[in-house]
């Protein structure tokens, strides 16, 4: 079986339009802008993977040159949707080097006393790199919101904030890839079921997600009116169907891709006398 890479078309595919969004009516089974199935969609990944890896290597050279330019991919998800997955079959195709994977819990005493993105920028990437947020400052207006944690009017703010913030990020030469990985309900019992069934898995089971499940419309509205205040031109949102592993970690991998490939970096110019360096090795006493 043969595929190729990249998917033409997938990203355009993903990326929300202006406005309300309707996420009941985005099919969370569904592979959009990918014709294949199930194996061609895994080969796919793996196919990607050397030109990742040479594209992320172009980017952390660049870094290493006085370029400006970095990514910062930000995963939000209902739990089992499987953010850490994605980073293990993308993100885990390149060196290690070149990334810096954060993943944000409830928030420290010390978090508290600040506004809610200060600890948000202390984990942004530095140049050169590839920056994942394992959820983040959208946890402020996600759980925020359904567990009533903020006043309304602070809700309201946040999300000015965030625009404001994501916007200085972009015109500094962070690209911000923004995905929802949008599982059902029904996709989520399973695999905690799943968990349940493998004591392998059980470290990965938390009582509160059972919890949490009943609140599952609440944190769909949540999401809905979160993506439609936050998605800009410069930080757009693309919501991922993640019922299928093998396509989420397709999508979000080909996202990344698309944002690497878009940079159009050559490697950097050497800054020294090539031959010069070569006459010295050969003319080097033997050690």
């Amino acid at each position: 079986m043969s595929s190729t890479f990249p998917v033409s078309g997938l990203t355009s595919s993903l990326r929300v339009a202006p406005g309300a969004i309707d996420l009941d009516s985005i099919d969370t089974d569904a592979a959009p802008g990918f014709d294949g199935d199930k194996a061609s969609g895994t080969e796919a990944v793996l196919t990607m993977g050397p030109e990742l890896a040479d594209l992320q290597e172009r980017l952390f050279a660049d870094g290493k040159a006085g370029g400006k330019r970095n990514i910062l991919l930000v995963l939000q998800g209902m739990d089992t949707s499987g953010k850490g997955g994605t980073l293990r079959s993308t993100v885990g195709l390149v060196d290690p080097q070149g990334v810096r994977i954060t993943s944000f819990k409830a928030p420290t005493d010390e978090e508290r006393a600040h506004d809610f993105l200060w600890r948000i920028t202390r984990a942004l990437p530095p140049v050169g790199v590839i920056g994942v947020f394992d959820r983040s400052h959208y946890e402020d207006v996600l759980i925020a919101r359904v567990r009533q944690l903020a006043e309304p009017a602070e809700i309201e703010r946040r999300y000015d904030a965030i625009n404001a913030w994501e916007a200085d990020l972009a015109a500094r030469g962070t690209t911000i890839i923004k995905c929802m990985l949008h599982i059902s309900a029904a996709e989520q019992k399973r695999r905690l079921l799943a968990r349940l069934d493998d004591p392998t898995k059980h470290w990965k089971f938390n009582p509160g997600d059972i919890d949490e499940r009943a609140l599952w419309p609440a944190y769909q509205e949540a999401y809905a009116i979160a993506i439609e205040r936050t998605n800009t031109e410069v930080a757009p949102w693309h919501v991922i169907p993640a019922d299928k592993k093998w396509y989420r970690n397709l999508a979000v991998g080909t996202l990344l891709h698309d944002a690497l490939s878009s940079f159009e970096l050559d490697w950097p110019q050497a800054d020294f006398d090539i031959e010069e360096q070569k006459k010295r090795l050969a003319d080097e006493k033997p050690l």
